[in-house]
């Protein structure tokens, strides 16, 4: 979610702008992946054919103007860098209690289909309180069925907030984590248990460290222990248990965090040994940090290098889960990928290419008007083996250099607007992985930034072809 405040560790409330409820008190369905056929996590057991990874969240910008409470899905193959589906919209938005959505938390259930479990909540009212959470089924994630509210307790003047699933073998039961403030004032992580996802029942404390705590995540069964990670205060913490067993968790590791930070989701690589631990920042908001440890039981974490990972646009408060290569393919076909693209700098990953003011330049992300910093990646102008960069917001202006200096300015129609606008785009200079794009009229000199403005230079040394170097994603 999106707060308005957060908690101390003593449980108290300390008021502050902002945009997270989980500072305030919670938000955040996180889900854990499973790593091999075997290994049951927090959302569900995975198959030993999953290679790939889908994703759900809601949308938020610095200004809101991205606010969007309704379920989105983006799909990974490295669980790293996201495509979003459906351009970025909406699949499905509820139509009961508030009529919004946050912390969209997705599972694989043990008959191999998926449910999604959301908060009740839309936009950033706190003190909404719902006893309830929005529920859907799907079969393969390109339709969504079954649409429901499912109650989870009677505590009527308090909420109901990032709901997370897990099967609970024992119990031969789901169990669904939330955050809710009980008799003791403070929020705690609550568990209800269902079998169908249509009624609960036994709704008890299941972790409760004396504090004020929110968005519960869950990691079932690795070498016998469980994690649940959740935010105190604005960082992300761990606890541990060998038991599911209600009031079993035991506060244990070193806390993370990127300035507010909530939302913690656990992922395991489906490739190494890697675990990553996703973050959601508030401060500013809709930035997500990535943690990566090989030793769960270490309770460390090492913060990521942002240009091993890009978030969806926008994206907030997520839930991953492993998917196979054929749901991968058959979600891209079904919803396809956006027509439109971002550029993270290589050597400044946290800065995206953009206009303003119709100059191009990179700036950190996130800012808006966020459509600034997309582009449409089109047949060359003067080359159509080539490239020009047309703006989504002003879609009549393309990126062109003038005096080297790139801005974006209205196509005129004539043969030099054509060329100046036209690139060609090669093997980054820095990272073969990643892009550079050539002058198509000015062919020795390169896209780079200096002083985060855009021009075309010439390339040399390894800090200039740093600053030529881009990764074309969304």
């Amino acid at each position: 979610m999106s707060d308005m405040s957060d908690v101390n560790s003593a449980g108290g409330v300390t008021g502050r702008p902002g945009l997270s409820r989980r500072m305030f008190l919670g938000t955040a369905a996180t889900v854990p992946l499973a790593a091999t056929g075997v290994l049951t996590l927090g959302a569900g057991t995975a198959h030993a054919a999953d290679s790939a990874y889908a994703m759900v969240y809601f949308t938020e910008s610095t200004t809101m103007l991205e606010a969007d409470y309704g379920l989105h899905l983006a799909v990974s193959q490295d669980g790293l860098n996201w495509t979003p589906l459906n351009q970025n919209a909406p699949l499905v938005t509820p139509t009961q209690g508030a009529g919004g959505l946050r912390d969209p938390f997705l599972m694989r259930k043990q008959d191999g289909t998926f449910v999604v479990l959301a908060t009740d909540l839309k936009g950033t009212d706190w003190n909404y309180n719902s006893t309830y959470i929005h529920v859907w089924d799907s079969a393969d994630l390109r339709t969504f069925t079954g649409y429901r509210r499912l109650k989870l307790h009677d505590m009527t003047t308090t909420h109901s907030w990032a709901p997370e699933a897990y099967w609970d073998a024992s119990r031969g039961q789901y169990g669904i984590l939330y955050s809710s403030v009980n008799s003791s004032g403070h929020n705690v992580i609550m568990v209800s248990y269902t079998t169908d996802f249509v009624t609960s029942s036994n709704p008890q404390v299941f972790f409760d460290p004396g504090y004020d705590i929110i968005d519960g995540n869950l990691t079932i069964g690795v070498n016998g222990v469980n994690y649940l990670y959740y935010k105190r205060n604005q960082q992300l913490v761990g606890a541990r248990s060998t038991s599911l067993a209600p009031g079993s968790f035991t506060p244990f590791s070193t806390p993370v965090a990127h300035g507010g930070t909530e939302a913690p989701t656990v992922v395991k690589s489906l490739t190494s040994n890697a675990w990553y631990l996703w973050g959601d920042t508030y401060t500013p908001n809709g930035v997500f940090y990535v943690w990566q440890s090989t030793d769960l039981a270490s309770g460390t974490w090492t913060a990521l290098d942002q240009k091993l990972y890009t978030q969806p646009l926008n994206s907030k408060h997520c839930g991953i889960h492993p998917i196979t290569s054929t749901e991968y393919t058959n979600l891209l076909a079904k919803w396809g990928a956006p027509t439109w693209n971002r550029l993270k700098s290589y050597n400044f990953p946290s800065r995206y290419v953009r206009h303003s003011s119709y100059v191009g330049r990179i700036d950190e992300y996130p800012f808006d008007p966020f459509t600034d910093s997309q582009w449409k990646l089109v047949p060359g102008l003067a080359d159509s083996s080539a490239i020009s960069f047309q703006s989504v917001n002003f879609p009549t202006r393309y990126l062109r250099h003038y005096n080297y200096a790139l801005r974006l300015d209205a196509n005129d129609g004539t043969s030099t607007f054509a060329a100046d606008a036209t690139f060609t785009r090669v093997v980054g200079l820095a990272d073969s992985t990643w892009s550079s794009f050539r002058s198509y009229n000015n062919p020795t000199r390169y896209i780079r930034h200096s002083n985060y403005l855009l021009r075309i230079d010439p390339i040399s040394t390894a800090t200039e072809r740093a600053d030529a170097t881009f990764r074309v994603g969304y």
